[in-house]
């Protein structure tokens, strides 16, 4: 009988040890899974800033608060990339010239003022360049995927655009892009509901968003940086 009870007992440690090494294992999973998804939510957060920022180079320092409009862009925008050709010297420099001018009268097709600058091998031409192919070169990329957040099974983010006034008073434009926790942690089960529950207590606690996002379209203007860098 003894025996029989010791067998038991044996058995019960084992299971225990068991469940024990499971429910670690499950927490570990569950938060490289966690981890898994940020990362790809955070990547698309960065594709949309590139191109937030090449638009907003574009349309008069506005950035852009529809997504229709702002895959259009990536779509079918171009980006200016500047050639060059030649260097300015200190001597050049110290006379007064800069990029710009130098270029200026480079375009004027001057032949003697460019002589009289030594400018004859100065060149800064500007060629366009397809927006999608420069700032997006990931195999696969689609502009269209751009609105929808990852694993939220067709949630989008929200986009903000507007101008704001800084304490000085000045106007600037600003933008800011949102993935709430509750979206791209859909589908994870109990200890991800908790897990959201949980985010949202703590950021309503510092007056922090419940998620992950870029920009800011409050008074807290970071030039567009995400809220985990």
């Amino acid at each position: 009988m003894k025996k029989v009870i010791n067998a038991i007992l044996g058995v019960c440690a084992l299971l225990l040890l068991f469940i024990c090494w499971r429910s670690i294992q499950d927490d570990q999973e569950f938060n490289a899974e966690v981890a898994a998804r940020e990362a790809v939510v955070k990547a698309r957060l960065l594709q949309i800033r590139a191109a937030e920022e090449a638009y907003k180079a574009q349309h008069e320092g506005v950035y852009c608060d529809n997504w229709n409009v702002l895959i259009e862009f990536v779509k079918n925008g171009r980006l200016p990339i500047i050639k060059k050709q030649g260097v300015l010297s200190d001597e050049q420099l110290e006379k007064g010239l800069t990029e710009d001018s130098a270029a200026m009268i480079v375009n004027s097709g001057d032949t003697k003022l460019i002589e009289a600058n030594g400018l004859q091998d100065f060149r800064r031409d500007t060629i366009w360049v397809s927006l999608m192919d420069s700032l997006y070169r990931e195999e696969g990329f689609e502009a269209d995927s751009l609105r929808f957040i990852p694993f939220s099974l067709g949630d989008t983010f929200e986009i903000i655009a507007c101008p704001n006034t800084t304490r000085s008073g000045s106007i600037i434009q600003v933008m800011e892009c949102n993935a709430p926790d509750s979206s791209f942690l859909k589908g994870m089960g109990k200890m991800g509901n908790r897990l959201i529950q949980n985010r949202a207590e703590e950021a309503d606690a510092k007056g922090a968003y419940p998620g992950l996002k870029i920009g800011d379209a409050g008074n807290n203007w970071n030039n567009n940086a995400g809220n985990w860098e």
